[in-house]
């Protein structure tokens, strides 16, 4: 278990991978998962303390970032709060992660591979469409 480092900006990101990731959702971080809500429906990281917000959205015109990005998360988590950062294979966790650092959350975590790798692992997953819904 090891951890990549990621600069931008200045600030770096630490990423670790889905196994210690799993563990540090288990006891006192929070899940922020920053796929879009669709993606989300679909199938999610199971965790107690687990937050859905878009770092991008879907458009006609291709995927944007979403503008109100840091203000939503600031609007749920503080500044301190323990943040494990996934979204579908680790892209943009990796980016939400280095602005939410640069934006002055303390101890905020990448999660290399995201849902993607959770899943291959066969780690408890829940999903919030129905079976008509797909």
């Amino acid at each position: 278990m090891g951890s990549i480092g990621f600069e931008s900006s200045g600030t770096e990101v630490v990423t670790v991978d889905v196994i210690e990731a799993k563990g540090l959702i288990q006891t006192s971080h929070v899940y922020l998962d920053v796929r879009t809500v669709e993606e989300f429906r679909k199938g999610h990281v199971d965790a107690e303390k687990i937050i859905n917000i878009p770092y991008m959205f879907n458009t006609p015109e291709g995927r944007v970032k979403n503008p109100d990005f840091l203000k939503e998360v600031s609007s749920t988590c503080k500044k301190e709060d323990h943040l494990i950062v996934g979204c579908q294979s680790g892209v943009r966790s990796l980016y939400a992660t280095a602005d939410l650092l640069a934006g002055g959350f303390k101890d905020v975590s990448n999660m290399g591979g995201g849902y993607l790798d959770w899943v291959k692992n066969e780690f408890p997953v829940k999903a919030l469409v129905t079976k008509k819904e797909l």
